[in-house]
């Protein structure tokens, strides 16, 4: 008989996640414990990525996206995952933004791999090292894997090849794995928690999980409140409750 512990262990474990920054395949061992969890077939979970026609990514990078974004958070009896969420929709308008051109960002020379502290010293924007990745990584999995890409693999195998990127230990032509995969994930927690209006995160899902308020414009009555559930949903920045 399991106690409360063990009971309640694959929601601590999706929360480490989310603190933790890093890649847990927390559904892996649970195939179809949720409505619109992954098959064993590795065919990711599409239906909410169909609703959306890409206008950044192209087809082959977009097979890629969708199903790194299944592996990167899966959906379970605890949340919906970034597919179901809209989270690839949020990339592919994001990579078409300002910021992601790097048009905020200094971008001359020179060139150079500099401690963490003095922050990204590359040429490529956020939307390059992106492309030029996900090009990379495809390349690399056709060139392992009879041809097969990325999106083509089993879930173990896009999740082993996930793992060794997050460590840099995947060789990848024309750009750092590391690079490559800490941009992708960032991106992929951006757009999990974003507002819904800039694609993902759909009927707010995401902050229900956390229990987060949303924009409302006043729960400051609620700050000091240990040990109790906030009682109200989130708000939207349209003013949508959830």
């Amino acid at each position: 008989m399991k106690d409360d512990a063990d009971q309640n262990r694959p929601t601590l474990t999706r929360r480490r996640f989310f603190q933790g920054l890093t890649l847990l395949p927390v559904a892996a061992a649970l195939p179809g414990c949720a409505p619109g969890a992954p098959t064993e077939s590795g065919t990711p979970a599409t239906a909410a990525a169909k609703d959306y026609t890409p206008e950044f990514f192209n087809a082959a990078e977009w097979a890629f996206i969708t199903a790194a974004c299944d592996r990167l958070i899966p959906s379970d009896e605890t949340g919906p995952g970034a597919v179901e969420s809209g989270v690839p929709e949020f990339l592919d308008r994001h990579m078409q933004t300002p910021y992601a051109a790097g048009a905020i960002w200094y971008m001359q020379g020179p060139f150079l791999e500099a401690p963490s502290e003095f922050g990204y010293q590359g040429k490529l924007a956020l939307r390059d090292i992106l492309k030029v990745g996900i090009d990379a990584f495809d390349a690399h999995c056709r060139s392992q894997f009879d041809g097969k890409t990325f999106a083509q693999l089993s879930h173990e195998q896009q999740e082993t090849l996930l793992k060794a990127a997050e460590g840099g230990k995947l060789e990848l032509e024309a750009i750092s794995s590391k690079l490559f995969f800490s941009n992708l994930l960032g991106e992929v927690k951006n757009g999990y928690f974003a507002d819904p209006k800039y694609g993902a995160n759909k009927d707010m899902a995401a902050w229900k999980m956390i229990g987060y308020p949303g924009m409302r414009a006043d729960y400051i009555d609620w700050i000091g409140v240990r040990n109790k559930a906030y009682p109200l949903p989130p708000v939207d920045l349209a003013g949508r409750r959830g």
